[in-house]
């Protein structure tokens, strides 16, 4: 998937104008783009608009308009846009209680990135977890992982699933038609 560029960004006074649809578009589009495996764990699958999105907000919110603060901003969130063959999610690890318990719960996670499987056409393929976010004493509560995808037209045809199967967490979810055919078009090149 191509980077962002400062030219595929609108400026601030005009992304004003646009704001609101593109937040339309993007919620719309992340219903396929958002996974929820069991009681706590949500992988949203990213691509250049939900990238871009983000990218426009915190621009948005901070009001950078400096050319070399936008670059490096693109810089980081670049990082998260899948390569070729792969899909790029981020996890969110949603708990609730006081600050002990969610610590004690994330440090029952410890290796997660070990139990995190892209289920395709009866073959498992295990995610690549982004380094530093697992210090063996807990893992961190948002996490950014990548799936290689072998075979795009097993991810199209389905069935597909994201499965864990971490000691401490064992969920699977299939991945519905929606979210297969949008995944794919990730693939094809048409993540916008």
């Amino acid at each position: 998937m191509q980077p962002l560029q400062p030219k595929d960004l609108w400026p601030l006074p005009v992304y004003e104008g646009v704001r609101d649809q593109f937040r339309r578009e993007v919620i719309e589009a992340k219903k396929d783009r958002r996974i929820t495996a069991g009681p706590f764990m949500t992988f949203v699958f990213e691509n250049r608009q939900t990238v871009k999105f983000q990218v426009q907000e915190i621009l948005r919110a901070e009001r950078v308009v400096d050319a070399e603060q936008i670059r490096e901003e693109l810089e980081g969130f670049n990082s998260m846009l899948p390569g070729a063959g792969e899909l790029s999610a981020t996890l969110l690890i949603e708990l609730s209680g006081s600050d002990r318990e969610v610590k004690a719960e994330l440090a029952k996670l410890t290796g997660l990135g070990d139990h995190i499987w892209l289920e395709l056409g009866g073959r498992r393929v295990q995610a690549r977890m982004e380094e530093g976010r697992d210090d063996g004493q807990r893992v961190a509560a948002v996490q950014y992982v990548r799936f290689p995808v072998p075979d795009v037209a097993a991810l199209r045809d389905g069935p597909a699933a994201i499965a864990i199967d971490h000691p401490a967490y064992t969920h699977r979810q299939e991945l519905s038609e929606g979210s297969r055919r949008s995944l794919a078009q990730d693939l094809a090149g048409d993540g916008r």
